[in-house]
């Protein structure tokens, strides 16, 4: 069988642009594809910064039009990498020119967008997926297969929180990601998307929930420049913040267990705590991405003198992924969960089949990012979606 070029044209080139950049660039000489990505266009308004990010990661090529980066001939997938505002947009319009799409978390501004994306890309029966990366995380993989090999047993509860500090000064300057018009919601879309869909891939479906959010810096200093990460720098005068700072809420899922989430850029110390806990009658494992080649298990199987939790370094060849990497205790990085998205992408494509997580998995997580927010602003319980089961 010979090997099939997957053309891609990626639109935004900040950090998720360098990301996806990486794992273009790696996925191949890591694992043994049946298509093979060629970085084809990377796309930016700003000529000088987009350039200069094609030459340093080899695209062959750049645009500073999205418009003409998906009219391009030679493009087969289009990566949507940009501020959230912009994905319905963007993957509407690549839809509609017949082009394969990845596209990053969360998928759109709202369930009403996410709908007419998954939709429209199931008409036109184009490969699709969602950038939820942690799924790709070997020991995250080890913990599908413990729970579908029935090791949990009846699964109870989940406990998930995603916790940053990189706002947390009053004086960091009112960045893209702090306005509503832009990001469509705070730490509630950009971190419990995440940990949403790790429960969904885990555990199954959220039917029910009850939720809190709270901005707790109300304005901060207008940005000096267009963009801007932890380095932002700020200039004259104060804009408001629209989005929340944090966001907490309860949860039941379609198969009786509860389960908690919380989500926030103030908790002092912590720069990227996604942590998920799952008890089940059987047992409980722990999973946290700031040691994310591990995974924490306890059977309640095992010899009352010998029970309590174990550290798996899930760094094994039987483990996902790994094979493709290095021996035994060497481990990876956050790199990799695209880097292994990538190759998953590629496989997909060359064999003519589905990849998970798709649009039908960003609509489920946008539906339960909106009955959140409509339970805060309501104070109330509020079902999701149509309550799947």
């Amino acid at each position: 069988m010979a090997v099939r070029e997957v053309r891609v044209g990626l639109i935004g080139y900040k950090f998720m642009g360098k990301a996806h950049s990486n794992a273009y660039l790696s996925a191949p000489r890591f694992f043994d594809l049946d298509a093979v990505p060629v970085m084809k266009a990377i796309c930016g308004r700003d000529e000088k910064g987009v350039r200069a990010m094609q030459q340093k990661w080899g695209w062959e090529s750049y645009e500073t039009s999205y418009e003409a980066l998906i009219a391009r001939k030679d493009i087969d997938l289009v990566d949507v990498s940009t501020p959230n505002v912009s994905h319905y947009e963007i993957v509407m319009a690549a839809l509609a020119a017949g082009k394969m799409v990845a596209c990053e978390k969360p998928l759109a501004m709202n369930v009403e967008q996410a709908k007419k994306m998954a939709a429209e890309a199931k008409r036109r029966g184009l490969l699709n997926t969602v950038w939820f990366n942690y799924r790709r995380c070997p020991a995250i993989g080890l913990a599908k297969q413990l729970i579908e090999e029935g090791r949990l047993g009846q699964i109870y509860h989940v406990r998930a929180v995603y916790l940053q500090d990189w706002i947390i000064d009053p004086e960091f300057p009112l960045v893209w990601r702090l306005q509503k018009e832009i990001a469509g919601s705070g730490a509630h879309g950009d971190l419990n998307a995440h940990i949403i869909d790790l429960a969904r891939y885990l555990v199954g479906e959220i039917v029910e929930v009850v939720g809190h959010a709270q901005t707790f810096i109300k304005e901060r200093p207008l940005l000096a420049e267009t963009a801007g990460g932890l380095g932002a720098k700020a200039k004259g005068g104060r804009g408001k913040v629209t989005v929340d700072d944090a966001c907490i809420f309860l949860a039941e899922f379609s198969n009786g267990a509860i389960g908690t989430f919380e989500a926030t850029r103030f908790a002092a110390g912590r720069k990227n705590y996604n942590r998920i806990e799952i008890n089940g009658s059987k047992g409980s494992l722990a999973f946290c991405f700031e040691r994310m080649n591990e995974l924490e298990f306890f059977s309640r199987e095992d010899p009352a003198h010998i029970q309590g939790f174990k550290t798996i370094l899930a760094t094994e060849s039987v483990h996902p992924y790994m094979k493709a990497y290095w021996p035994p205790g060497h481990i990876i990085g956050y790199e990799h969960g695209f880097i292994s998205q990538v190759a998953d992408m590629m496989q997909a494509i060359a064999h003519g089949t589905a990849i998970k997580p798709d649009f039908e998995d960003g609509l489920r997580c946008q539906e339960v990012l909106e009955a959140v927010m409509k339970s805060a602003a309501d104070r109330c319980w509020v079902p999701v979606g149509s309550k799947r089961s």
